[in-house]
């Protein structure tokens, strides 16, 4: 069991570093902390249909997925 979990793990944080890698880096910066952004572009209304979005959806979901793993591999060992 715990190494069907730790294959599992290993290919969800190799899944997790390419999404990471392959999104595209945002300008805004410090400068998006303190509300100096121009987000009222169509492209930033629309950005949930983007491939951006799609990859930092799949970001999210692999984190996630990645917690409850490794949580899921402390109680088993």
């Amino acid at each position: 069991m715990a190494t069907v979990v730790s294959i599992l793990l290993i290919i969800v944080a190799l899944f997790m570093i390419v999404t990471v890698l392959l999104q595209s880096s945002e300008d805004g910066g410090i400068s998006a902390i303190s509300g100096q952004s121009s987000s009222n572009s169509y492209f930033s209304k629309a950005k949930s249909k983007t491939m951006e979005a799609r990859l930092a959806l799949g970001t999210k979901i692999a984190a996630g997925v990645f917690v409850v793993l490794s949580l899921v591999m402390l109680i088993i060992t």
